[in-house]
């Protein structure tokens, strides 16, 4: 739930553009919004809603988890998970052929144009990684 209100509640106050992609997966199922007592208490200082996948996914014995912010993604593989990024999911899209070359692009510029960090080297790696995996 700290998740939906961040992403959501809190993005359609911003008028972020892409709040209907995530309102549009729940309605079709693909996400699923459920609130969480938590079970797993973090030692490190993180954002409620990592807090609340790492309990959750410790609950429904989910392995791997998104996390992006290197004090959760710690605190993700304390919990016994295996933490993926949001550059690694976007990578396997294009490897899987449901992103093109092109589009990985435009989803980097996007997600780096909304606030997302990359240090220089890792972006210039990943657009090789991506070529490298699309064939262009």
């Amino acid at each position: 739930e700290a998740v939906y209100r961040e992403v959501v509640i809190g993005g359609r106050r911003l008028g972020e553009k892409d709040v209907y992609r995530v309102e549009r997966a729940i309605t079709q199922g693909w996400m699923i919004v459920q609130g969480i007592k938590i079970i797993y208490p973090v030692e490190i200082t993180i954002h409620p809603g990592e807090v609340e996948v790492i309990s959750l996914a410790r609950e429904k014995g989910i392995e791997t988890v998104l996390m992006d912010d290197a004090k959760a993604r710690a605190a993700s593989e304390m919990a016994g998970l295996r933490p993926i990024g949001t550059l690694w999911l976007i990578l396997k899209a294009v490897k899987n052929h449901m992103l093109n070359f092109d589009e990985f692009l435009s989803t980097l510029e996007d997600i780096i144009r909304s606030g997302f960090y990359l240090k220089e080297e890792v972006y210039l790696k990943a657009v090789r990684k991506a070529r490298e995996l699309s064939g262009d």
